[in-house]
């Protein structure tokens, strides 16, 4: 599934610090129909030999494939990076796009001279310079220390959306209140209701096939997460939905799901089960999950984690 595959890749990049909000240039490009929104500080990357050995895991080939992409261009991941975000989109006509965006320890007249010793030449697109990249994506400076990647399609979408041609996120009210909530966090995603409404089924598994989940994923609004690794492994999940009722219903079934689960699971497994809570506040069902670093590098290795991150 594209939307959890999506959720797990941005667990891959996690860090342990220094989290912020979007600058004003990432936040312009930022279509309003979102599927999915996420960000990573890269910067605290290396400081956490758990996320290094979950990066080295599971790292997706598309992540790979952007990070060569940027070494193309002589700007290191490990060293240049301060956050990477992730914009999945709908379109109309054109299915789900994604857009890259990047900031960090370098500027536009150092990428512009290594890509001119490259022969890379540049198209004008309205005020825009596209530059090609490798991966056939292209990218343009959104100011000195910005770059936005992308396959064509997608990136010419977000220029418009910045130059007011297409709505942007601030006119999603539900996507953009839950940023808000987030934002300042080191590693944090929002999802859609679709998306969510996909990922639960996914996480709950048999349990979903109860008449109840069919009928509650509907109320389903949205959903927020954050992860940090600066004191073993805490990853917190927010599932909005519209009212108190739907949130005690869900956070019920989840708790069914898990215990499902663990009638099956591995003694490492059903550590990590134990180690999670789910509870519902409000219109909120809050999904809690801690472990130290020596259980959360067992469960890696686990039947379960590698169900859930293919």
């Amino acid at each position: 599934m594209k939307t959890l595959k999506l959720c797990i890749a941005c667990v891959l990049l996690v860090s342990v610090a220094y989290g912020m909000p979007l600058n004003s240039s990432a936040r312009a490009v930022i279509p309003g129909d979102l599927q999915q929104l996420m960000s990573v500080d890269y910067r605290a990357l290396r400081n956490s030999p758990t996320a290094m050995a979950l990066k080295q895991q599971l790292l997706p080939d598309y992540l790979k494939q952007f990070e060569g992409s940027l070494k193309g261009i002589g700007i290191d991941p490990n060293k240049d990076l301060d956050t990477l975000t992730v914009a999945s989109f709908r379109t109309p006509k054109q299915g789900i796009k994604n857009v890259f965006i990047v900031s960090g320890a370098f500027n536009e007249k150092a990428v512009l001279k290594k890509m001119k010793l490259k022969n890379y030449k540049a198209k004008l697109y309205k005020d825009a310079s596209l530059y090609p990249a490798d991966g056939g994506m292209v990218m343009t400076f959104l100011d000195d220390n910005t770059l936005l990647f992308g396959e064509s399609s997608g990136l010419r979408i977000a220029l418009d959306v910045r130059n007011g041609e297409g709505q942007n996120i601030d006119t999603n009210s539900i996507m953009a209140n839950m940023m808000s909530d987030v934002d300042a966090s080191s590693v944090w995603s929002i999802l859609d209701q679709l998306g969510t409404q996909n990922v639960m089924r996914s996480a709950m598994g048999d349990a979903a096939k109860i008449a109840d989940f069919e009928s509650v994923k509907k109320r389903l609004m949205g959903s927020h997460y954050t992860m940090d690794f600066s004191s073993g492994v805490n990853f917190d999940l927010d599932v909005v939905a519209s009212d108190s009722i739907t949130a005690a219903t869900l956070s019920s079934l989840v708790k069914a799901g898990m215990l499902y689960k663990k009638m099956s699971a591995s003694p490492i497994e059903k550590t990590a089960i134990d180690n999670t809570t789910i509870d519902s506040d409000s219109s909120d069902v809050k999904v809690h999950f801690k472990a130290n670093d020596q259980q959360f590098q067992s469960l890696m290795h686990s039947d379960l984690f590698a169900a859930v991150s293919h």
